[in-house]
Formats: C-alpha cells, sequence, structure tokens
C-alpha cells in the first residue's frame, strides 16, 4: 500500500517543487483533502500516510538545508518510511522537559541517545524517526537513522482498530549520532518544533474523522434508504431523517472547520489555533458518533465483520473500531478542548 501511494505521487502533495513534491500553492489544505479520502476507504492507511508526510515530513522542514536536501526527496518519492517520536511510557501530552526520559548528551563532535518511546506510527518499517529527546534543561529533536546500531523496534502492538497502521515501542541504547542529526543544527528548539508539527498533525487527524463519518454515513443512507421493516423502508421513519439530517450538517460544520485551520496554515500561521484545536475534536468526536449510529441502522449486520453463513462482510464495524484512536492521539480530545478554552479565557485564568 504504502509503494502504491508513493507510485500515485501521493506523498508529493504537501512538499515543495524543489524536494520532489509537486509544489501546490495550498499544500496543507491539499494534505487534509487527501486524507479525508484516503480515510473514506482506511483509516490506517490515512494514518501511515499522516505520519509518514505531516509528522515526519513536516519536521524535518525544520531542519537545515542539507537536512532538507538529504530527506525530503526520499519522502516525497516514497523511498523510505518516516516515523515520528514524542510519547514515552511516562510522557504523553505532557511534553516537558521534566517528563522526557529519553535523553541526548552531547559528546565530542557526536550526541549519545538513550531512552525509549512508545506508540511510534510507522517504526517497524521505518527509515528513519525524528525522535524529541531532552538536551540538558531544554529539548532537541534528532533525525534517528533505524540503521544505526542500539536502535531497537519492537514488535507491533495489536490493537483495537487502525491495524494496518503500525505501533511500536523503540528502545535507543548508546546511539552515537553525528551532530548533521540534529534537526535544524541547533540545540534547545525541540519543543517549538514538535508543537508545530503536531498543530499541523491534529488538522489531518480532523480530515481523518471527516473521513471516516463521511464513509458510515453513505453506508448507513444506502442501508436506510433499502431495508425494509414492518412494509415500509427503515429511512420512512422519522427518527431516522432526523438523525441524519443532523449527521449531515456535523459533517459539512467539521470538513469545514479542517478546512479553514488548514487554509490558515497555509497563509503562513504556524500554529493555526484555535481552529486546528476544534477541528481535531469535533472530526474526530464525529467520526465515532456516526459509526455508533451507522452500527445501530445495520442492526447485527453492522456489529459482525463477516457472516458466517455466507461471508457477507459487515460494512461498519471497522469504522466503529478506527473511529476510537482520533479522540486519543495527537493531543487527547480533554486536553485540546483546554488549549481552546485558553484563547477563550486566558492563561491567567485557565493556568
Amino acid at each position: 500500500m504504502f509503494d502504491g501511494l508513493a507510485e500515485a505521487g501521493l506523498f508529493g502533495v504537501p512538499f515543495s517543487a524543489e524536494v520532489g513534491g509537486r509544489g501546490l500553492d495550498h499544500p496543507v489544505t491539499a494534505t487534509a483533502v487527501a486524507i479525508e479520502e484516503l480515510a473514506y476507504y482506511s483509516s490506517s492507511i490515512a494514518a501511515v500516510f499522516d505520519v509518514h508526510c505531516i509528522l515526519a515530513g513536516n519536521a524535518l522542514t525544520h531542519g537545515t538545508t542539507a537536512q532538507r536536501e538529504k530527506w525530503l526527496p526520499q519522502v516525497a518519492r516514497g523511498t523510505t518510511v518516516g516515523a515520528f517520536a514524542t510519547t514515552e511510557p511516562e510522557a504523553s501530552s505532557d511534553l516537558s522537559p521534566q517528563a522526557l526520559r529519553t535523553v541526548a548528551v552531547p559528546h565530542g563532535d557526536t550526541w549519545v541517545l538513550n531512552g525509549r518511546k512508545r506508540w511510534i506510527s510507522n517504526s517497524p518499517a521505518a527509515g528513519f524517526i525524528v525522535t524529541l529527546a531532552r538536551t540538558g534543561e531544554r529539548m532537541s529533536m534528532f533525525i534517528v537513522d533505524t540503521n544505526l546500531p542500539g536502535v531497537t523496534v519492537g514488535e507491533p502492538d495489536r490493537k483495537m482498530g487502525n491495524r494496518g497502521q503500525l505501533t511500536a515501542d523503540v528502545w535507543f541504547d548508546e546511539v552515537e549520532l553525528e551532530n548533521d542529526a540534529l534537526l535544524g543544527g541547533e540545540p534547545g528548539h525541540g519543543l517549538r518544533h514538535a508543537l508545530a508539527t503536531l498543530t499541523l498533525g491534529r488538522i489531518g487527524i480532523a480530515a481523518a474523522g471527516v473521513g471516516m463519518a463521511q464513509a458510515a454515513f453513505d453506508h448507513a443512507v444506502a442501508h436506510l434508504s433499502t431495508r425494509e421493516a414492518f412494509g415500509r423502508k427503515l429511512a420512512a421513519n422519522q427518527h431516522w431523517q432526523f438523525r441524519m439530517a443532523e449527521r449531515a450538517a456535523e459533517i459539512d460544520n467539521a470538513r469545514t472547520l479542517y478546512l479553514k485551520a488548514a487554509l490558515r496554515r497555509d497563509a503562513g500561521e504556524t500554529f493555526a489555533e484555535p481552529e486546528a484545536s476544534m477541528a481535531k475534536f469535533s472530526g474526530s468526536a464525529l467520526a465515532v458518533d456516526m459509526a455508533r449510529d451507522a452500527v445501530q441502522a445495520f442492526g447485527g449486520l453492522g456489529f459482525v465483520r463477516e457472516q458466517g453463513a455466507d461471508g457477507t462482510p459487515g460494512p461498519v464495524e471497522a469504522i466503529y473500531r478506527d473511529s476510537k484512536i482520533g479522540e486519543i492521539y495527537e493531543g487527547a480530545n480533554e486536553i485540546l478542548k483546554g488549549v481552546v478554552a485558553r484563547t477563550i479565557f486566558g492563561k491567567e485564568i485557565t493556568g
């Protein structure tokens, strides 16, 4: 699937022509739309694309000229797989230096990296992992080649949903990194790079949520329009008429919100808040709600992966399983509601 996306030229959508990308006028918006379309068919593949392009690829745009010239053409062509590592067993939403246990220490002309990362998407297939580490009292990001001695990627996690998106723990044991692995060439800017990247990632998750919601909606509409009970179509019941009218409006609103956030980013606003956070928690929650409605509309067929009698596939159960993670990763929805609240009331009140 990854090679297929590369052959279709999709990995070039976010990037400039100078590094082998499409050179689009609105690359963030185009990337988000691509994610929505991919998520309509597979949340897992949309997530693979998101991590490769939005997280790993976008993080590299903060690199030096030499780093961009070395790595971005490989990302845009899909000749290597990118991953992005901030989360640890004891540090997820809290990315403070006090919480981070992965540490890089200068050693002559090199850095020595030690630590452990968790839930690292794409890592079992990755050629490089952009990694957040503590460097003294501040944090920095490093481009870690996974072929280096001391880099170990664990077995993929066995997840409820998004099973086609591989995640695993990654260990760094005395990994020696050249100075040119330090993203941007200067230490201490890791948190800024990580937050800017994660904000962009939230737009991608919002778009994926809209894609899944639209898929569940379309499946449900088709079923409600054809399935009969008590002598009439299910869609003749006012409950489903009103419910689907509400969901149609919510999907359109969620799509408009992620597009607004993407256009703000294309206009040069680094963080594009609060729209990015609002888009993420709105789109991801909507995907869960719409998937649950679709399961209910299909009844028993909505609950099964496949019928034992004749092999008929369940049309929406995978969407239901896949949708939940959107409320958790790239910033838990509760955290992002706090971000939005801070813009409403001010940090002096919210803390």
